[in-house]
């Protein structure tokens, strides 16, 4: 029975639709299902959501003066009692729809480091995150820029950077579903995310 108060938020973070890092993103949400949360998948490859412009307009307040999808998706943030976000890697780095989300979190950041405001976060206890990821290649420090990113948004959300899943040589759309172990790594940790 799955408990009405803890909300899990998975954000599938690639521009393709049912590929690899989606497909681990199902399995983890479907393991913080059986721990017993309630979840919400978001795919921010269908979101309309413009870059951070840097005009400082969330100085005062906090605010971002930019009204699109990240407005009610600010709101998600706040709510939910942990994050999974899965994305794979692009030139090292993190793909463009999700890095506009995370730079458009600037006003987040104004709000928490600047203006030393709590968030109103509606959530009981320690937020959690985990970070989902896969890259065609097998390169040393391949996640290493994606890590750091992922690291500093979540600190900024008061999230605890709690796990990561990283697969290297998944270069065709489909390679975690011929990997012997990913899929049930994936359920495992949505599961180990909502247990702690």
């Amino acid at each position: 029975m799955t408990n009405p108060k803890l909300r899990v938020l998975g954000i599938a973070g690639s521009p393709r639709c049912g590929g690899n890092t989606d497909l681990l993103l199902e399995q983890a949400l479907a393991g913080a299902v059986a721990a017993g949360a309630r979840t919400r998948r978001i795919n921010s490859r269908e979101l309309n959501i413009a870059p951070c412009f840097h005009c400082d307009k969330c100085l005062p307040e906090g605010k971002c003066a930019t009204d699109d999808d990240m407005q009610w998706l600010y709101q998600e943030l706040h709510q939910t009692d942990h994050l999974i976000l899965s994305a794979p890697i692009f030139f090292l780095g993190l793909p463009a729809q999700v890095k506009a989300m995370i730079d458009r979190c600037q006003a987040l950041w104004v709000r928490k480091y600047l203006l030393k405001v709590t968030p109103p976060i509606t959530t009981q206890g320690k937020r959690r995150g985990l970070y989902i990821s896969t890259a065609g290649n097998n390169r040393p420090n391949t996640f290493q820029a994606s890590i750091a990113t992922v690291k500093a948004w979540f600190a900024t959300l008061d999230i605890k950077y709690s796990a990561e899943l990283l697969f290297a040589g998944m270069d065709t759309r489909d390679a975690v579903t011929t990997h012997p172990t990913a899929l049930r790594e994936a359920f495992l940790a949505g599961e180990k995310l909502v247990k702690g």
